[in-house]
């Protein structure tokens, strides 16, 4: 689908997943930037940090000594925020209206070698956080009070990371958070109107078009959303209609591992630094429903829209109208492919 149109002029485009819209503006890319510029670290972090609470045998804060991990390592969050023996209550007072939350969350350590990233490491330790996740999520998932888990990483200091050490967490809680609200809904309505999986047939047009893959393999798919917020955001998904990562078979997930070893490796290339970003796995509810209509997808919201240094900022119009970008999908898709 070439629209000349929608690479020059003002327009906005419809996210399937969550049912709302996102400004494109492709020509503002053009205006000049005088705005803040974010300092990029040029420090080499050694293999071993003595003063990191995430590196093997040191002591974290509640007094705990981390095992001499060798590969991944998991340990419930020195602090949670959700807690897992909060009493139960609500308030309805009027308009006033809250209701009690608990949770599990857990915090897991990629590699014991803190200089990494994922984009660092090699497909098969990559692997082994793969079927780290598939561990937690079904341990987690199986307990009566958890209805999702929600596993995600935060890279990088400008994306709020208080510890550079290669990690990501997993939160799991009783209700349904409001992203995975959104893309429950919309997957169900398209499911029962269409007997058939929405991503899975969105996957389908993408890989015909072309125009926002980025990179796949026999089972993964890498590419642009066409309804992206931030610039160079992407998404990793399987070609097979699976709820969940559990149900990857081994070479499945080797295969997941290989995809995200290549886009975050292209990332790191695109600005010659450490690119930041949120990543997240969105996956069916573990609420003992059947959630055959979802397709599990890992989406990287990265903030950095021009360089290293020059990041997209949510705010103004964002905030109090709608997600708004300059980049097109298929510009950010063509510049991250010829990477590859």
């Amino acid at each position: 689908m070439e629209n000349t149109n929608l690479q020059d002029y003002s327009h906005k485009r419809f996210n399937i997943l969550t049912g709302e819209w996102v400004l494109v503006s492709p020509h503002r890319a053009k205006r000049p930037w005088q705005g803040q510029n974010e300092e990029i670290s040029t420090e080499k972090r050694p293999s071993y940090d003595e003063s990191c609470y995430l590196c093997a045998t040191n002591t974290r804060i509640n007094g705990e000594i981390n095992p001499d991990y060798k590969d991944v390592f998991v340990f419930t969050n020195d602090f949670a925020a959700l807690q897992k023996d909060s009493p139960s209550f609500n308030v309805n007072d009027g308009l006033l209206i809250a209701e009690s939350e608990t949770g599990i969350c857990k915090v897991i350590c990629f590699s014991p070698d803190h200089s990494k990233s994922l984009a660092d490491m090699e497909v098969k330790d990559i692997d082994k956080v793969v079927k780290v996740w598939q561990k937690e999520y079904a341990l987690l998932g199986a307990n009566k009070d958890i209805n999702n888990v929600q596993i995600f990483e935060n890279k990088g200091a400008v994306m709020g990371c208080s510890n550079p050490h290669p990690h990501g967490q997993i939160w799991s809680q009783s209700s349904l958070p409001n992203e995975v609200q959104k893309k429950d809904q919309q997957q169900k309505k398209y499911f029962s109107e269409n007997n058939s999986s929405l991503l899975g047939d969105y996957l389908q047009q993408e890989l015909e078009a072309k125009e926002r893959v980025i990179f796949e393999n026999d089972d993964f798919v890498v590419l642009i959303p066409f309804w992206a917020i931030w610039p160079f955001e992407a998404m990793i998904a399987p070609k097979k209609v699976y709820k969940d990562i559990i149900q990857l078979s081994e070479a499945e997930s080797l295969a997941y591992a290989e995809a995200i070893s290549v886009l975050t490796k292209t990332y790191d290339a695109l600005f010659e630094c450490s690119f930041p970003y949120s990543s997240g796995i969105h996956q069916a509810p573990t609420n003992g429903e059947d959630n055959g209509h979802w397709h599990f997808h890992m989406s990287f919201y990265p903030p950095l829209l021009r360089s290293a240094t020059v990041k997209k900022f949510m705010v103004g119009y964002e905030m109090f109208g709608t997600a708004q970008r300059d980049i097109t999908a298929e510009q950010a898709a063509q510049r991250l492919r010829d990477l590859v």
